[in-house]
């Protein structure tokens, strides 16, 4: 008896306030996604780094015509230099950390340079002699970067010594402050969507006042009387929460599988499957945020 109570006192509610239901669904939807996509930009940190830290090479570029380095106070370098420098990587001391490693001419440079700017003009302005060659190295663990710079730096024929890891690490220092920014703009949207809550319990209810009063008089208990507020915008609030979810799950399947994977066949993106990994953690949220704000709002307004 009580169960249907509750239920066709919660039914009364959503009719009485529909417009008020949907805002709150609306804000709760807006204010979850941007919380699911800051947590979505950290499962696509994580993946990236995962996936480019085990293919990330240490490059040593070596002495061209114009270099500056200390080490080029000789000019280009040399055969001899350059044999110098495959002797010393295939030396004990430093091939215990390197898994293997590439030679690559100026030619090969440019025929690389054409492929990764083929659609810039700046290609018909570069030629093999201004590009330098170089030893590319795979390491076997990326964190001894600082013993091949060391070892490397000061050799003659060497211009610099570069660690791809430093301009990922400005990509996902950028992916990350992006991350805040949806972080904080989830923030408000969330005190939006607390304020909404509120307003909506309160409107109900005032509106319930008569009702409420009856239910004192019958010596109903605070339960009985406050759990079809409660759950007016709990399931407000849960539908938004499953309306952000289904929107990161439709970004990562459509979006990043459909689209940013043609485009970037050589990079790993978070799949739909981890975006529903988020969806709990969302729903919780809303069920948090609603549960506490009508408790609260109750507690001052139906005086019960």
């Amino acid at each position: 008896m009580r169960l249907a109570f509750v239920l066709s006192e919660i039914g009364s509610g959503l009719r009485r306030n529909l417009s008020m239901v949907i805002s709150v669904i609306l804000v709760t939807f807006v204010s979850l996604t941007f919380v699911g996509a800051a947590g979505m930009l950290q499962l696509q940190i994580n993946q990236m780094k995962g996936y480019w830290y085990d293919k990330v090479q240490v490059a040593i570029f070596l002495c061209s015509d114009g270099s500056t380095a200390p080490g080029c106070a000789t000019g280009p370098a040399t055969r001899e230099q350059e044999d110098n420098l495959r002797k010393l990587l295939q030396s004990p001391a430093v091939a215990q950390y390197v898994n293997d490693f590439q030679y690559e001419s100026k030619t090969d440079a440019y025929k690389h340079f054409k492929e990764q700017f083929a659609n810039s003009p700046i290609v018909d302005s570069v030629t093999p002699d201004q590009l330098p060659a170089s030893f590319r190295i795979n390491m076997k663990d990326p964190e001894k970067y600082e013993i091949i710079s060391e070892t490397f730096s000061s050799q003659a024929g060497v211009e610099t010594v570069i660690d791809q890891r430093q301009l990922l690490e400005r990509l996902f220092s950028a992916m990350n402050a992006a991350s805040l920014v949806a972080v904080s703009i989830a923030g408000v949207m969330i005190i939006c969507a607390i304020l909404l809550i509120a307003t909506t319990i309160r409107l109900s209810a005032f509106s319930r006042r008569r009702e409420t009063g009856i239910m004192r008089l019958v010596g109903a208990s605070k339960m009985v009387i406050q759990l079809p507020f409660i759950l007016e915008g709990v399931i407000a609030a849960v539908i938004g929460a499953a309306l952000a979810s289904g929107t990161l799950w439709a970004v990562a399947h459509f979006f990043l599988g459909g689209v940013m994977s043609k485009q970037y066949p050589d990079t790993a993106f978070i799949s739909p499957g981890q975006t529903l990994m988020l969806a709990p953690a969302l729903i919780g949220l809303g069920v948090v945020l609603a549960g506490v704000s009508s408790l609260l709002t109750l507690r001052r307004y139906l005086r019960v």
